[in-house]
């Protein structure tokens, strides 16, 4: 029987994935030294899978009772995110980690807009702020029974709001029909009050009457992978 061979790439669109960990209690009962090669272990398989898969790491200790990690990751092949993942659960302080959250899609070009603000290319860039907000939303029936008009004016109001606070990034994945939800929406920030206006402020748009469901919410602060680490 021939060996049958799966796509590797998703023709220029990007694979991104939002995936927390939540160490077991045993993990805390091991001795420090062991601890630390355990973690050495895990912060080598990230590094390894670079630069086919580029990973950024940021702790949730203290912002969600689920999660300690939460891994950032951006690739072309959800095989070979699949692959990392396998090894990363399988060495060092991944034998002891839960996955507590999975969000995943596809990057692509918005129905809405005809090409995207800088505000809205931070999956391309390589610098991060301090905070990452991700969470995931679904429309209701009735958004996509209406006219593809009436759409675009509500949008056009979401999207002239989005703009006042052109200081926050945005990525928005597309994930209808591969997973429970429709889109993944994360927004990097130096500031959660800041934040916590732009949001204020989109909630009170006509299109958000068409908001299904948008939570869980997960917040976490970017640190280096081996300092992420060190804190769990």
């Amino acid at each position: 029987m021939e060996d049958v061979k799966l796509p590797n790439s998703t023709e220029g669109q990007l694979f991104v994935q939002y995936t927390t960990f939540k160490a077991a209690p045993e993990w805390r009962r091991l001795p420090a030294a062991a601890r630390e090669d355990l973690r050495e272990q895990f912060a080598q398989v990230v590094e390894e899978a670079y630069p086919s898969i580029v990973t950024y790491a940021y702790s949730t200790i203290g912002f969600k009772l689920n999660s300690d990690l939460l891994l950032w990751r951006k690739g072309t092949s959800p095989i070979a995110m699949q692959e990392m993942t396998s090894r990363l659960l399988q060495t060092g302080i991944g034998a002891y980690f839960e996955q507590t959250n999975l969000y995943y899609g596809f990057t692509r070009t918005s129905n809405y807009t005809k090409r995207p603000t800088t505000q809205e290319q931070a999956i391309d860039l390589e610098d991060r702020e301090p905070y990452l907000i991700v969470y995931p939303f679904s429309k209701t029936k009735e958004w996509y029974l209406m006219s593809r008009d009436a759409r675009q004016g509500m949008m056009n109001e979401h999207i002239r709001v989005g703009h006042e606070y052109a200081d926050v990034r945005q990525v928005l994945l597309y994930t209808t029909g591969i997973d429970d939800h429709e889109f993944i929406v994360a927004y990097e920030t130096d500031s959660l009050p800041r934040f916590e206006e732009l949001v204020i402020a989109l909630r009170s748009t006509e299109a958000r009457r068409y908001t299904l469901n948008d939570t869980p919410i997960i917040t976490g602060v970017n640190r280096p992978i081996r300092e992420a680490l060190a804190m769990i």
